[in-house]
């Protein structure tokens, strides 16, 4: 791998640096820390991939999407699921129009750039079903007919970890169909005091309104295209079906990771490279989004739950075990 010193760009990246600073910026007005939620929040964005915030209520999850959406010129809906919730209410539905004698589709909450769906585990099974299509075909079909969404597209769903009363586990496949599973923790200490500082001066007040777009579609647009063409050596290849491989061989596991995963891992990594300033891919970029990208796709075996282990130690388990291409 080239020295940096020497190293020439093969992929401009010097206008996306300049937006990812001024998103970071934007949202860092209102929220304080969760720097990691951010970035993958950014990261997906740019490889079009869908993400399920998972933490306790009050850490910022609803706040920063919508926050995310604000700093793109771009479409924005916010769906709040709960157990009433039809599959008509997020899709659309079809509606008689007396003039014609005729049904029309209308469309529904879904048909948006950026969709928030608040406490998705909330709704049932067949709710959670309707977004199947959408997340992984970017369309949606309504008797025999099919309607594309618009680009960019991009679901932010959150999910409380600790509630179960009234709500529904998400089905495998839908869960495969994020492309990250982020955990949003509590601040530190001193992060809470800036926090608590920024909210004061703010005379109690976290106006969105503050935060502007800095972005827009077409740069979104242009900005995934590029990123495609991050350079990423063979070796590192091979890093990434080795990680994917242990995953279906190990002992701790009763569900290893699906192609889909190793494609989301390939993707990821470029984008996080990207935002990061280079347009190659390091094995510490791999490293960094195998854990919200896998955490959600394996499944422990029935013995290692018992024993209080948890996605991310056997995830690990395997990084550790795999010599790291250099």
């Amino acid at each position: 791998m080239e020295s940096p010193g020497i190293f020439e760009s093969r992929v401009k990246l010097t206008d996306l640096q300049i937006a990812i600073e001024k998103i970071r910026a934007e949202i860092g007005k209102l929220v304080v820390g969760q720097n990691d939620m951010i970035d993958l929040l950014i990261t997906a964005m740019f490889s079009g991939g869908h993400v399920l915030l998972e933490g306790v209520p009050g850490v910022a999850k609803t706040l920063t999407a919508k926050l995310m959406a604000r700093t793109i010129h771009t479409g924005f809906s916010r769906i709040s699921f709960t157990p009433d919730l039809m599959p008509s209410d997020v899709i659309g539905t079809l509606v008689f129009n007396a003039k014609n004698t005729e049904f029309e589709f209308k469309k529904g909450p879904i048909f948006s750039n950026i969709v928030l769906t608040d406490e998705i585990n909330r709704a049932p099974a067949k709710t959670q079903a309707a977004l199947f299509e959408v997340m992984e075909e970017r369309q949606v079909t309504v008797d025999g007919k099919t309607y594309p969404m618009s680009a960019p597209f991009m679901i932010i769903a959150t999910q409380n970890p600790i509630e179960h009363e009234g709500t529904y586990r998400l089905p495998e496949a839908q869960l495969d169909r994020f492309l990250f599973k982020v955990k949003v923790d509590y601040p530190t200490k001193e992060q809470e005091i800036m926090m608590l500082t920024g909210y004061h001066s703010r005379n109690d007040l976290n106006d969105i309104t503050t935060v502007s777009p800095v972005l827009s579609v077409a740069e979104v647009n242009e900005f995934q295209k590029r990123i495609r063409g991050i350079h990423i050596e063979p070796n590192l290849i091979n890093y990434i079906s080795d990680i994917i491989h242990h995953t279906r061989h190990n002992k701790s596991l009763y569900l290893g990771a699906s192609p889909r995963a190793a494609i989301a891992i390939l993707s990821a990594s470029k984008a996080y490279a990207a935002i990061n300033g280079r347009d190659f891919v390091t094995p510490e970029d791999i490293q960094f989004v195998t854990y919200p990208i896998l955490r959600h796709r394996i499944m422990l075996t029935a013995e290692k739950e018992m024993e209080g282990i948890h996605a991310d130690d056997v995830i690990k388990q395997i990084i550790q075990g795999i010599e790291v291409p250099r």
